[in-house]
């Protein structure tokens, strides 16, 4: 009996095994996970901010400048870097209402951030849909056009499992309580639409959690936002906001979910000079509290705050140190 039967019956076992083969075959490289495929819809669960298996995660990553200075900045090259060579878990989207943002043209600037909501979730990071209130400081100013805006976007992408809503940058000049107020009048809103997304409430004060009008984070805690899945909002500046600043977020972490939604090296301005012992103790306590947070700012602004030199948008390179300001190039390595 013929040999040649019996090795082809072999062979069509072993082959399709991979136990045979060519010599030069080469395996096939397994694509990488990103964040958003390795921890899916995210959760606020206790204190922490949680993945889909409700294990603590901690987000690192850049904050845009407004939309409406440096739109250019955020492009596909930009975001290819931010999640490939710096390796960001996350994006925060900026939107500002006033100062030539949203007021002036609420379709345009819904489909813009709708837009890059798309391009952050096509590279596999988070976004956060920062509704950048800041001047006025009152919240409830805006309203309305925050139900707009939240409404028509949670309408869009409420099948996302990669978004947090922002719904209050930088309250100044108002109490807590109507804050919490605005929050309460506004969280069901959205969650008619989308009862999933971790939403971020804004602290007094330039989110300082009071500290920057003499209070402290004792308020919050003591009197939270009436709704589930939310998170309370820090800012902090190294150069300014010095041990007073630090160990108040580190009292309410204990206590009640934060998230620091912008930071930078330097003064309050975003300019001035970087004080980077005093921002790597702050990030210490962030990396030991699983505090996430974003950098400001993703932008070739002058300041010493924005990342990239002056005439890096649009074009770029956004991976070489030699286009990075020192605060760009200490940020990109603590993500990194």
């Amino acid at each position: 009996m013929s040999r040649r039967p019996v090795l082809l019956a072999i062979l069509a076992v072993l082959v399709p095994l991979g136990l045979v083969g060519p010599a030069t075959a080469a395996p096939t490289p397994a694509a990488a996970v990103t964040p958003s495929q390795a921890n899916g819809q995210l959760r606020v669960c206790g204190v922490k901010l949680c993945n889909s298996r409700r294990a603590a995660v901690q987000l690192r990553g850049m904050s845009t400048h407004g939309l409406q200075w440096y739109s250019q900045c955020v492009n596909d090259a930009s975001l290819d870097a931010l999640a490939g060579d710096w390796g960001a878990d996350i994006m925060r989207i900026s939107m500002y209402v006033q100062e030539g943002g949203y007021e002036t043209d609420p379709a345009g600037y819904t489909d813009r951030v709708s837009s890059i909501i798309d391009k952050v979730t096509a590279r596999g990071m988070y976004a956060i849909v920062d509704w950048h209130m800041l001047d006025p400081g009152d919240p409830y100013y805006n309203l309305s056009r925050a139900k707009t805006f939240f409404t028509e976007i949670a309408r869009r992408h409420n099948a996302n499992t990669n978004l947090l809503y922002e719904i209050a940058n930088e309250p100044s000049g108002v109490s807590w309580s109507r804050i919490k107020s605005y929050a309460e009048e506004l969280i069901p809103v959205i969650r008619a639409v989308d009862p999933e997304t971790p939403i971020l409430v804004g602290t007094r004060a330039w989110s300082s959690l009071g500290v920057s009008d003499g209070a402290n984070e004792s308020e919050v805690v003591n009197n939270p936002v009436n709704a589930a899945n939310i998170m309370y909002t820090f800012h902090f500046y190294a150069a300014s906001h010095r041990d007073e600043y630090l160990n108040a977020l580190s009292r309410a972490a204990d206590r009640i979910p934060m998230f620091v939604t912008e930071f930078g090296t330097q003064e309050y301005t975003g300019d001035g000079p970087n004080d980077f012992a005093m921002a790597q103790r702050y990030l210490d306590l962030l990396a030991r509290k699983q505090i996430s947070w974003t950098n400001w700012n993703y932008s070739d602004d002058l300041r010493t705050g924005a990342v990239f030199e002056e005439g890096t948008c649009p074009n770029g390179p956004f991976t070489t140190p030699a286009r990075l300001k020192p605060s760009g190039e200490w940020v990109r390595d603590h993500i990194r």
